[in-house]
Parts: C-alpha cells; structure tokens; sequence
C-alpha cells in the first residue's frame, strides 16, 4: 500500500466558505459526456454498468450467497463461508463475524477509464453490514489489488461497525481517494480497461440476520481535463419545474457538529433529504426520536448522521448518499456523470431530480454569494429560457432555497474538471457528477430518460 494519496477531488469537501465580499444500471450503458476539447476531439466516454436483476445478480459467483425476491430481487447471505475478524478503527472494538461473498463478471469499458466509483443499495439490519471491492485491468495488461470502496451499514447502533471509506489504498500506479479509484497519472495514458466487483456480506455469528443488496454497480469514465465545456441550448425541460421539498443547511449550524461539523457542511445530506421526500419517503417518528426537539427539519439531522463517513469525516461520500436514499422503501439511487444540462432536462421533464456537484468562485455563479471547494444542491426545473432553478441547500432560510442560476455559469461549474481557486491555484472539478434517485418501478417515461443517459 501507498501512503494515502492526495484527494483527487476536493468537491467532497462540502465545507461551504460562504463570503459575499471575496471571491472566492442494471444494464451496460455507455455515453458521451462533452468534452469540452476544439473540433476533431473525441467525447469522453462514461459507462454505468449496475446488477440489479434476478439473471444479472445470477450471472455474478456467489459463495455463501443466494438471489432472493421477484420484485425486488436482492442478495442475501444463505449460508456463511467463514469468519473474519475486524478491528474497527473507529470505536477501537474487535469483533468476529460471519460473511459470504458475491464475485461479479468481468467487466470490460466500452473506452478506457481514467477514473470509477462504485455504488450500491441495500439494506444492513442491526449486526450486519457489507463491504464492497473493485479489481481493475490496466490497458498495461497489469491489474490493480482489490481496492475496499465503502464499508457501510445502514445504521449506527451499538455493536455495529462504523461505515467508512478505506485511506492508503493504491499501487503506484492507481489510487483511492474517499469513493473514487482514479489513475494517479492521466498524462501517462494508462487507463483502465476492465473490472470485476466483489460483495461481501457480514453478520454476527448465530444468527439468521442478513444484508440484502438489490443493485451493485460501478461508473467509469475519461472525462478530459477542461476549465470550460460547450455550451447546450434549453430544450424540453425549459418551462418545467419539479415541486420539490426545501430544506437549508445553514438553519442547522452547530447542530450535531461530530457529524462533520454541523449543518454547515452539510450540504449533500440535506440535498439527499430533499428528494427522497420529493418521492414521499421520510424517517419515521421513531427513527427521528434522538434528534432535539427544538431542532427545525430534525429528518436533515437524520440525513447527516447515516450518510456520516467516518474515515472522511463528513457527510459529502457520493456512494453513501445514495446507499441512504435508497434504505427507503423501494427507492434507488445511482451515482454517474451527466453529459450538459440538456441530460437534467430530460430528467427533470420526466420527473426525476438530479443533485449535482460542484465548485466555484463567488464571481462565478451569480446570485449565489458564496464561494465552495465543492458543494452539492438539487436542480429542481428550468425557466422558460433555460436557466437553471436549483434548490440550494446553502441558504439562510427554508424559504430561500429556490434559486433561479444563468444556464451558461451553473453548466460550467458543474462539468468541468479543472478551475483556479481564489488564490489562482489550479483545482478540480468535479466533471458532471451527480446522484439519481429514482422508484423500483419508475414510469414508462421516466425509464427512458433514465436510459438516454446510461442508466438502466
């Protein structure tokens, strides 16, 4: 193992500096994502590969596992392998558990990746909880170690692990930082070609508790290093607007402050919390009763403490925040890039809200006032000439979280991946990233425009 590397991307920071004076699928999918380079350039290639369906979760290798459920078909523990026994480093506890793993097919890119994210949905009872890993090919023929990309739990509770990202992890020639595998260097031209992933299912011996998974998947991607990407004409979503719950982040400060901080950064869970009430999901009574009473919107509270990552120290890792969207009762949630806000479009015209993920100088999106190394919020709708209308969580108000941003700003901030900080520094970006959270059972329409951008 290398020494932990660099984060590649900083938009996982989520910390707002908030100044208005300074600047500051269950199916194979590939697309392309504007490159953003001259005329002659090739699109940059994003592939969204997901096992979600009884034949796909049957086509994987399973030792101690079974596909269960007709609906919703899933991945339980049927009869455990063997034990392992885990230190967590976060509560300093040693315990055994049993486990049984799952082995994907090999996946080959359909174009060769420089970077992949892996995520899931899944449900962990008390005393259980699940590991996923990532084994690449290089174009070198070489392959990667088997990389953890999250150890996740639904819960908390006492006798559970911590969920968490896994730090140190690369071979000199790749690197995890927090969620995301990525090739340490780009210029090299060494991608990767391929990849298999591999479940692990936990629970405590003696007992018949198990974790059930119902979508595994990965997105891998060669988006190019561009500080501005084309320009996309409004097309049918403009008009459209999403009624969409609003909640700000900034009512929550020094609230909870062990989960990142507080509602200051909390910028991914509260966006999270938006949308899956947009789809009419919510914690129950129960689930909310250690929240302060006092406290305003407490489900934003709930939100922030289960997509918490421990070894990252905040709320902002992109596969647990769709993990937690999709413990609701039959919802999913996927982590991919889009192509340029025609693709939200679509989306939204379809009834399906996109957070996304960015970063910028306060000169650079008007209307914001603040400046981010990284920050989420919810595209809602657009006007009828195009503009964005955003739910931004970085508000100081319930009430002011609507936002209406310049079309041509907000797509840039969003899909590049590079940009100079305030000092003039070059950082990243984070590419069009987004999550989608979606029904088991979405609609006709809303499959389609699920596909038209690589998921399925």
């Amino acid at each position: 193992m290398s020494s932990r590397p660099t984060p590649r991307r900083t938009v996982l920071g989520a910390a707002l500096a908030v100044t208005a004076a300074a600047p500051l699928a269950s199916a194979t999918s590939a697309f392309a994502a504007a490159s953003g380079g001259g005329p002659g350039r090739s699109p940059a290639p994003v592939d969204y590969r997901a096992w979600a369906t009884y034949p796909q979760w049957s086509s994987g290798k399973g030792a101690g596992t079974r596909v269960v459920g007709e609906t919703r078909p899933g991945l339980v523990i049927h009869r455990p392998i063997g034990t392992f026994r885990y230190t967590d480093p976060h509560t300093d506890s040693t315990a055994t558990w049993e486990y049984a793993t799952w082995l994907s097919p090999v996946h080959t890119l359909p174009a060769p990746a420089s970077e992949v994210v892996v995520s899931w949905n899944a449900r962990t009872p008390a005393g259980t909880w699940l590991q996923t890993e990532l084994r690449g090919s290089y174009t070198d023929g070489t392959r990667t170690p088997w990389y953890v990309m999250g150890r996740w739990t639904s819960g908390d509770g006492p006798g559970d692990i911590r969920r968490t990202s896994v730090d140190g992890q690369g071979d000199k020639k790749s690197s995890v930082s927090t969620d995301t595998l990525a090739v340490d260097d780009r210029a090299s031209g060494l991608r990767i070609a391929s990849y298999e992933l591999r479940l692990t299912l936990f629970r405590k011996p003696g007992t018949d508790r198990t974790p059930q998974v119902w979508r595994l998947g990965a997105m891998a991607s060669d988006v190019p290093d561009r500080f501005t990407v084309p320009a996309s004409r409004p097309g049918e979503g403009a008009g459209h607007k999403l009624r969409v719950p609003r909640y700000s982040q900034e009512i929550h400060k020094g609230q909870y402050p062990e989960y990142d901080n507080g509602g200051e950064a909390w910028c991914s869970p509260t966006s999270s919390q938006m949308v899956v009430e947009f789809w009419g999901r919510r914690p129950t009574a129960e689930d909310l009763r250690w929240v302060d009473p006092s406290y305003a919107d407490p489900q934003v509270c709930h939100a922030a403490r289960h997509t918490y990552d421990y070894q990252y120290q905040g709320c902002g890792n992109w596969p647990f925040n769709a993990a937690y969207a999709a413990t609701y009762a039959d919802l999913q949630g996927v982590v991919t890039r889009l192509r340029s806000l025609g693709d939200a479009e679509k989306l939204i015209r379809a009834g399906i809200p996109v957070i996304t993920s960015q970063s910028f100088l306060a000169s650079e999106l008007d209307g914001a006032g603040y400046g981010t190394a990284g920050h989420l919020m919810c595209v809602v709708g657009f006007t009828a000439d195009g503009d964005v209308v955003a739910n931004d969580p970085a508000s100081p108000s319930d009430a002011a979280v609507e936002r209406v941003y310049r079309r041509r700003q907000f797509e840039n901030i969003w899909l590049r991946t590079k940009r100079h900080n305030a000092q003039g520094q070059v950082k990243s970006g984070s590419g069009g990233v987004c999550y989608l959270y979606f029904p088991v059972r979405p609609t006709a329409r809303q499959v389609r425009a699920l596909a038209s951008v690589g998921v399925r």
